[in-house]
């Protein structure tokens, strides 16, 4: 699989700076059930990179120093790692929000049944990946079945309380383009999203997170194998929008690979782009907490940029 990394270093992005920490990312491994072609984490049934409890603590030591707010899942599937549910009790003993970004079909795979109802019982709130309302589109991106999979799982969560006004249990979608298209408009999107689900599924959420894709990894790769790669990062950059830098999750937001080492996002972590250009642990932030630095940039930051912004929990302006 070719890197794109070098492409990306020489950059001219604008310099900014991190402010204050409220929010723990942790990749709990890149162990999943899928091996989707949007994948900026090259995450797959064959990875064997999983988080150890022993680091898991560490990152709960640092929530409680800080008093931080937020325990943000993520993979692979996070649910695949064998300490996933001591983690979530953990953080749900200190009173953190806790966000599992889920692919729903792990919830429906044998031995994961019952994984939904401890979601519901701790009150995690669901980010599930669902790129398209539309089966042949979903089953292109990430195999087919996963559609059918995805739709049985949501339905579970429904029955469950999620996804309803009156139950406090958060179930919100996450759309992901195809190919080298940028998200369209989210509210409308959400709006589609919601009636066809609704007719023809009776499912219900709460919101719609449309988030660009990255040229790195997985996707990075097919771009460049395809030809696409410079016309994407001049998609991006045409699109780029100053304003969204105000709100650019890296702000109060720091990213936690498998072994404990901290990046200052996801995409800088499947980089291998550490935090203020040093390697560091979490066991070093015990000492010393990184506010007001730089964050580290490259042109991949476009992405999170672009028209309405991207971010983990969706779109940053109106734009």
């Amino acid at each position: 699989m070719r890197d794109t990394k070098p492409l990306l270093l020489n950059t001219d992005f604008p310099p900014i700076r991190r402010g204050h920490l409220q929010t723990l990312q942790m990749n709990l491994g890149y162990l999943c059930n899928l091996s989707c072609t949007h994948c900026h984490v090259n995450a797959g049934p064959k990875r064997t990179e999983l988080m150890s409890r022993k680091t898991m603590q560490t990152a709960l030591d640092l929530a409680d120093k800080y008093q931080l707010k937020h325990l943000d899942l993520t993979g692979g599937s996070p649910e695949m790692n064998p300490d996933f549910r001591w983690l979530v009790r953990q953080g749900r003993a200190r009173s953190l929000h806790v966000i599992n970004r889920c692919n729903p079909t792990i919830l429906v795979e044998p031995g994961y049944e019952d994984t939904a109802e401890f979601l519901a019982d701790q009150r995690v709130e669901v980010i599930a990946s669902l790129p398209c309302y539309l089966e042949d589109n979903v089953d292109a991106q990430r195999g087919k079945g996963v559609f059918s999979a995805s739709i049985a799982a949501l339905k579970k969560l429904n029955a469950l309380g999620y996804g309803r006004t009156d139950t406090g249990l958060i179930l919100n979608l996450v759309f992901n383009p195809q190919g080298m298209n940028l998200p369209p408009p989210q509210a409308q999107l959400e709006q589609a999203y919601r009636q066809f689900l609704s007719e023809h599924f009776d499912l219900s959420f709460n919101n719609l997170f449309t988030i660009t894709n990255m040229p790195i990894q997985r996707f990075g790769a097919t771009l460049l194998a395809k030809g696409q790669f410079e016309g994407y990062m001049k998609r991006l950059k045409q699109a780029y929008q100053s304003a969204n830098l105000e709100h650019v999750m890296c702000r109060n937001l720091v990213s936690v690979d498998w072994q404990g080492y901290v990046y200052d996002c996801d995409f800088n972590q499947m980089l291998a782009m550490p935090l203020a250009g040093n390697r560091t642990h979490l066991s070093q932030l015990l000492a010393n907490m990184p506010e007001a630095m730089p964050i580290n940039v490259a042109d991949h930051c476009y992405g999170c940029t672009a028209g309405q912004g991207s971010s983990c929990s969706g779109i940053l302006s109106q734009a």
